[in-house]
């Protein structure tokens, strides 16, 4: 599979919205859209996005990058057109976030998995992710009455 992966710019957030919106969809416990414009926008301005490119030039991946305190980086939002899941684009994509996070000097690599969302732990395992805690869930949208939720914190050494 061919894929350009490069860091994103304002002008790609509608893309990059779109995709994410529609690969987070399953995730019925919550109310509304995963992500906006503006959402985007605001954490562009703390880390970076990485967008993976088709052939065509089309975003048809994208992920979240934050550096964090110490040798520590975080990776969110990490998002494949639902056409395109299950072929790979994920992982290339995980993997040049892995390489940016070693270039600004991190050692580490954390993500925070929804404990609603099970079925992504092993995608994570199978990545080199360990499981290294639990966290308050703090939903950029409200969760659905009844339903309750944590945070699953993921590590891996780069």
């Amino acid at each position: 599979m061919q894929l350009k992966i490069r860091t994103a710019t304002l002008a790609d957030i509608p893309a990059m919205v779109a995709i994410v919106n529609a690969a987070f969809s399953i995730e019925t416990f919550l109310d509304g859209t995963r992500t906006d414009e503006e959402q985007m926008a605001t954490m562009m301005e703390e880390g970076e996005f990485l967008v993976g490119e088709d052939a065509s030039g089309r975003i048809v991946a994208s992920v979240y990058i934050e550096q964090q305190e110490d040798d520590r980086a975080y990776l969110g939002m990490l998002a494949v057109d639902p056409r395109r899941q299950g072929s790979g684009l994920g992982r290339l994509l995980t993997r040049a976030a892995e390489e940016r996070c070693l270039q600004k000097g991190c050692r580490y690599l954390d993500i925070v998995v929804l404990s609603l969302r099970p079925e992504l732990l092993p995608v994570y395992r199978k990545l080199g992710f360990v499981e290294t805690g639990t966290e308050e869930f703090r939903p950029s949208r409200p969760l659905r009455e009844g339903m309750e939720c944590h945070g699953i914190i993921m590590s891996k050494e780069l």
